[in-house]
C-alpha cells in the first residue's frame, strides 16, 4: 500500500474532510485508505453494510466475490439492494449501488464460486480479506487461502440474535503473527449440528451491526489506527444487549501453521465440512415451456409457494402452499405427475425443491425460471406484475 503516491481531487479533499480533520486519523490514513485493495467474499446480508462503508470511507480498490441473484427475501437485511436488483446478479446491483455512492474508488467484481480451485488467485491482488459468507465450506476455505497467501482475514459471521467477529492471520507492529480460524476452531462440527441462516433466520438489523463493525475492522488493519482485533474474538448478542471479548492465540496443534502443519494446499471442503457451499442443480422449466405445457394439455401440477398476500396481487392459478408450510403439506404434492413450483424470481421455489427432494425423495420437481416476474414478461403480460 504506497500511500505516499496518492493524491486527491478537491472533490475527494471534500468528500472525506471529517476524516482528514481527525487528529489520530488525518491525511495519511486517508491515503492508506485509497491506495488498499479489499477483496470481501459475499455482498449479502454482511457484505451490505461492510461494502456500503468501505465504499463510503474510501477504499480505493475494492473486489467483490458473489455468484448469488438478488431474491425478495435477501431484502429484509441487504440494504445494499432494492426491489429493482432483485432476478439480478448480486455482483451488478452491488457495483451500481457502490458507483452512485462514491464515483472515486475502483470496483471489480467477480460473478463467480470462491473454490479451492480459484481462490489463491482470486485473493493474491488484495491486501485484506473480508469473509461476509455464511457456511463452513467457504469459512474454511477462506481462512486457509488467506493463511497459505499472507493475507489478513477480516472474519463475521451471524446467525439468529448472534454475531461474532475477528481477525485473523494479522501480523503486528511487532512483527508477531496473530491467530486464524483454525486456532479457534481447527475441525468443523459435526454436519447437521449447525444450520446456516437460510435455515434457522437471522434477525435483518443483526448483520448491519456486525457488517458495520467489519468495516471498522478493515478500515483499522488498513490504515494501523486504533486496535485491531486481533488475538481477540468479539461475540454480541441481540437479544440481550451484551457483548463479550475473548482472548485468543495461536494453537501450536493448527493443523494449517501450528508446530507441525498437515494442510499443504487448499483441500475438499465440501467434504472436509460435511455439508455444501453451494446448492446442487435441480430440474427447471422457463416460461415459454411451461406455457407450451398449458397449451398441450399435458397433466401437470404447479404449486406457488408465495406468501398469501403476494398470491392476492398476481397469480397463475397455482395451487398455494407458502414455503414455510411446503413441509407439513407434503401429501399435497403429487408423486406421479410432474410438478412446477413456483415464486416471484425462482429462488424460494428452487429452496423448496431441494427441500422436498432432500427429506422426501422426490423426482418428479421443475423450478419456474424467473418466478412468475418471467411468466408475466414472457407470456402473459396484460397480467399486473409487482
Amino acid at each position: 500500500m504506497e500511500h505516499y503516491t496518492v493524491t486527491f481531487s478537491k472533490e475527494e479533499l471534500a468528500r472525506y474532510n471529517r476524516h482528514i480533520i481527525i487528529p489520530e486519523f488525518g491525511l495519511e490514513a486517508q491515503q492508506k485508505l485509497k491506495a488498499a485493495k479489499v477483496l470481501v467474499i459475499g455482498s449479502g446480508g454482511l457484505g451490505s453494510p461492510l461494502l456500503l462503508y468501505l465504499a463510503a470511507a474510501g477504499v480505493g480498490n475494492i473486489g467483490i466475490v458473489d455468484f448469488d441473484v438478488v431474491d425478495d427475501s435477501n431484502l429484509q437485511r441487504q440494504v445494499l439492494f432494492g426491489v429493482e436488483s432483485v432476478g439480478l446478479p448480486k455482483v451488478e446491483g452491488a457495483k451500481k449501488r457502490l458507483q452512485s455512492l462514491n464515483p472515486h474508488i475502483n470496483l471489480t467484481v467477480y460473478n463467480t464460486q470462491i473454490t479451492s480451485k480459484n481462490a489463491i488467485e482470486l485473493i493474491k491482488g488484495y491486501d485484506v480479506v473480508a469473509d461476509g459468507t455464511d457456511n463452513f465450506p467457504t469459512r474454511y476455505l477462506i481462512n486457509d487461502a488467506c493463511v497459505l497467501s499472507g493475507k489478513v482475514n477480516v472474519y463475521a459471521s451471524i446467525f439468529q440474535f448472534e454475531g461474532q467477529l475477528s481477525v485473523f492471520n494479522y501480523t503486528n507492529a511487532n512483527g508477531e503473527l496473530g491467530p486464524n480460524y483454525r486456532d479457534l476452531y481447527a475441525a468443523p462440527p459435526p454436519p447437521g449440528l449447525v444450520p446456516s441462516c437460510a435455515e434457522g433466520g437471522v434477525l435483518g438489523v443483526l448483520p448491519g451491526i456486525i457488517g458495520s463493525l467489519q468495516a471498522l475492522e478493515v478500515i483499522k488493519v488498513i490504515t494501523g489506527v486504533g486496535d485491531v482485533l486481533s488475538g481477540r474474538f468479539y461475540s454480541f448478542d441481540a437479544l440481550t444487549f451484551e457483548s463479550r471479548t475473548f482472548k485468543i492465540r495461536r494453537n501450536p496443534s493448527n493443523p494449517l501453521n501450528g508446530d507441525n502443519p498437515t494442510i499443504k494446499e487448499l483441500i475438499d471442503y465440501e467434504q472436509f465440512c460435511g455439508v455444501k457451499a453451494v446448492e446442487r442443480k435441480i430440474k427447471e422449466i422457463d416460461a415459454v415451456e411451461l406455457h407450451e405445457w398449458e397449451t398441450s394439455g399435458l397433466d401437470y401440477q404447479i404449486i406457488d409457494v408465495r406468501e398469501p398476500h403476494e398470491y392476492q396481487i398476481v397469480n397463475i392459478g397455482a395451487e398455494l402452499i407458502p414455503l414455510g408450510s411446503i413441509v407439513d403439506n407434503v401429501a399435497k404434492i403429487d408423486r406421479k405427475r410432474k410438478v412446477v413450483v413456483q415464486c416471484k424470481t425462482g429462488n424460494r421455489s428452487g429452496k423448496a425443491i431441494r427441500e422436498l427432494e432432500d427429506k422426501f425423495g422426490f423426482e418428479n420437481l421443475y423450478n419456474l425460471k424467473g418466478g412468475i416476474l418471467g411468466y408475466i414478461r414472457d407470456v402473459k403480460p396484460e397480467l399486473t406484475a409487482y
